[in-house]
């Protein structure tokens, strides 16, 4: 299974733990999350749902369909089994946790993994964009006049992009040890930051 099918379906479980949801709006719900750089299409999600299904993960109920349409819905609901792989899945925390195709799917299921968890993640992203910036900063100083100005320019809008990221991680890591409440603009900071990083830096 690819990365992103993994997110994917880690997306998807930690969803359907909060409550059983069918098609339309698990699809809906997993577009706010996974950002704006990514949409996903119903093509991309069903076979997610099928390799699910095959693997006792999630369960599927046929409703009644609304007065509007004759079209039976079907209502997605997590099995024991998709319960203790997300609780699992959560508890993993190695470097995937902290790229930029599964860091995001993370964070937002935050409230259900202990500190330890969520220090590390922070850490690790906050370490991984560090390693990036520095790379990216060398790049730059070296090819400054090689390049016209406008790709110098996308090139500092990425490193500024990074940075921002940076500062606000470093202040979440703050906050989480001294169990104050996160910054306020977190979810801007997040959405704006690590979308564009993984544009702008030339990285996935």
């Amino acid at each position: 299974m690819s990365r992103r099918a993994e997110t994917t379906e880690l997306a998807v479980l930690g969803l359907l733990d909060e409550s059983p949801m069918h098609g339309y709006e698990l699809r809906k719900r997993l577009n706010l999350m996974l950002g704006w750089g990514r949409v996903l299409s119903y093509g991309s999600l069903y076979p997610t749902l099928k390799r699910m299904l095959r693997a006792s993960l999630i369960e599927e109920e046929v409703v009644s369909p609304l007065p509007a349409t004759r079209r039976l819905r079907i209502v997605y609901r997590l099995t024991d089994d998709g319960r203790a792989q997300f609780a699992r899945a959560m508890s993993e925390v190695g470097p995937t946790a902290w790229e930029d195709e599964s860091f995001g799917v993370r964070f937002s299921f935050f409230s259900r993994t202990d500190l330890e968890s969520r220090l590390r993640v922070l850490e690790g992203r906050r370490t991984r964009l560090q390693e990036r910036l520095e790379r990216v900063q060398t790049q730059l100083e070296r090819t400054q006049k090689e390049v016209d100005r406008y790709a110098e320019e996308l090139q500092r809008h990425g490193m500024e992009s990074v940075e921002r990221e940076v500062r606000w991680l470093s202040d979440l890591i703050s906050a989480e040890r001294n169990g104050t409440p996160m910054p306020r603009d977190e979810q801007t900071t997040r959405e704006t930051g690590s979308s564009t990083t993984a544009t702008t830096t030339g990285e996935s």
